[in-house]
């Protein structure tokens, strides 16, 4: 007996199946966060660094690091206020602690919701991933940072944080 499968529902099964496999790849690991795809937050934190997916950090740390963009990090970033508004918004409706973000709430877990930090790499949840990279590892010329996460995860612009 052979068995035959039309071309139609051999299609819709791939269709299916590739999306299950993404959904899962996106929500089972936690290492999925949707990537920055407003053009203006693209544009201008993605200027100086990998712009960061908003669902890494709560709408407040947000609120705070674009409330201080005249010192942030130790750079000028100020924009107008237009484009500041813009931003914020964008961010905060996009953050861990958003109704939308199912991909985030781990990240969630151990943060003083009174005092978000301002870092990614202070959230308890990246610091307990990176717990056995060395300070030696961190200062390579190529890596530089604890913020340059494209340096290990090659697919980080696009929300993916794997070990690469």
């Amino acid at each position: 007996m052979v068995l035959t499968i039309r071309p139609v529902a051999a299609a819709l099964f791939l269709i299916f199946f590739s999306a299950l496999l993404l959904d899962r790849a996106q929500a089972g690991s936690g290492h999925y966060y949707p990537p920055v795809t407003d053009k203006l937050t693209q544009d201008e934190c993605g200027s100086c660094h990998m712009a960061f997916p908003a669902a890494l950090l709560p709408a407040r740390s947000w609120q705070r690091i674009m409330g201080g963009l005249a010192d942030h990090f130790g750079d000028d970033a100020s924009l107008d206020p237009a484009a500041t508004a813009h931003i914020t918004r964008y961010l905060t409706d996009n953050a861990a602690d958003g109704a939308g973000s199912r991909h985030a709430r781990k990240l969630m877990r151990g943060i003083d919701q009174a005092n978000p930090p301002l870092r990614i790499t202070e959230l308890p949840k990246w610091v307990s991933e990176h717990r056995e990279i060395s300070p030696r590892e961190w200062k390579s010329k190529d890596v530089g940072s604890k913020a340059n996460c494209t340096a290990c995860h090659v697919d980080a612009s696009k929300g993916y944080f794997e070990d690469d």
